[in-house]
């Protein structure tokens, strides 16, 4: 994956940890910055998304800007945009570039968002009282503060097109945390009875819909048709699905996995084995449930299910020229759908 992320880099000019290096070098963020140094020392979840901005060895915090840059230079400029090609910088327009931060910005305030904590469920090991709140206090405001920056450079190019299909974008968001919020107690975790059918929607809505909505705000930049937009939504939504799929089924296939290692009740092999198994089996094995998920057909079943999404994401690059950028989109599919 790192070697995959690496290349395509090279391929768009333009190393995707400096995305939204603008934004996050402002006095205003750097002020914030300081502030979150107030809480070392507790366990607010703020400080870990903190530092998986300076340091992520997984890549995968980039991940939607560099996609959204590759499928750019994929799919060049149009016939209609022909005369503006001098406005193209390693074959990308600068508002496609604009495009790119201006998604991971929003990725970034989401996951900012996400470093609030329930006061009420806190122990005395987390850290201070007042230091938790004044955590929430900056996770709030900091993640508001990405948000609005990346709302003011979404504007700043002036189509009312892509404006709609990221605003749209963040509604998908801010719908797919709340569910996943309301699902987050292991008591919920027991009860509901979710299909697979249910958890695509629900990952759609959370993961796939920013970076499908933001390839297709990519091509509308350039002026392609609505045929080019719709294989790059197609490209974005499979190959986001094919990355979550590959992120739930880790902790099932790692050859040196840990009888402790944390997942998911909602994750793609729980959800697919408690179709296979039965609901009333489901609760009996719950606490037995990492081994029986390991021996059953739900890790197969989620290998297969992101081999189709990833299978669809090469699909739908079949409409753009053959290019270094391309292989690279298709490289990226392949990278999360190899399996031990």
């Amino acid at each position: 994956w790192s070697e995959v992320v690496s290349e395509a880099e090279k391929i768009v000019g333009y190393p995707t940890s400096f995305m939204s290096l603008r934004c996050l070098l402002s006095d205003e963020l750097s002020n914030i910055a300081m502030q979150v140094r107030k809480l070392v020392g507790t366990k607010h979840p703020l400080l870990d998304t903190a530092r998986g901005f300076v340091y992520d060895s997984r890549n995968n915090l980039q991940m939607r800007g560099l996609v959204i840059l590759l499928i750019s230079k994929a799919a060049g400029p149009s016939t209609a945009e022909l005369s503006f090609q001098h406005n193209m910088v390693s074959g990308i327009y600068s508002s496609q570039r604009s495009l790119a931060e201006i998604t991971e910005l929003i990725h970034t305030a989401f996951l900012v968002h996400r470093g609030i904590v329930n006061i009420r469920e806190l122990k005395a090991c987390d850290g201070p009282l007042k230091d938790m709140k004044f955590g929430n206090k900056m996770a709030v405001l900091s993640g508001d503060f990405l948000l609005a920056n990346a709302c003011s450079s979404l504007a700043q190019l002036q189509n009312t097109k892509v404006v709609e299909l990221i605003s749209s974008a963040i509604g998908d968001l801010v719908q797919g945390i709340y569910y996943e919020n309301s699902k987050s107690s292991e008591e919920s975790c027991l009860t509901d009875d979710i299909s697979i059918a249910v958890w695509k929607e629900q990952v759609f809505l959370s993961h796939s819909a920013l970076l499908a909505k933001s390839c297709q705000a990519a091509m509308e930049l350039a002026k392609h048709s609505t045929e080019i937009q719709e294989m790059a939504f197609q490209y974005g939504k499979h190959m986001s699905m094919t990355h979550k799929l590959h992120s739930d089924l880790q902790p099932f296939v790692k050859e040196k996995s840990s009888d402790t290692m944390a997942f998911s009740l909602n994750s793609a092999p729980a959800v697919l084995h408690q179709e296979f198994l039965g609901r009333e089996a489901w609760i009996k094995q719950i606490r037995e449930l990492w081994e029986a998920i390991k021996a059953g057909k739900g890790v197969t079943a989620a290998i297969d299910l992101c081999c189709c999404h990833g299978n669809s994401a090469l699909a739908a690059l079949d409409c753009f020229p053959p290019s270094e950028a391309r292989t690279a989109l298709a490289n990226i599919v392949y990278a999360v759908t190899r399996f031990p």
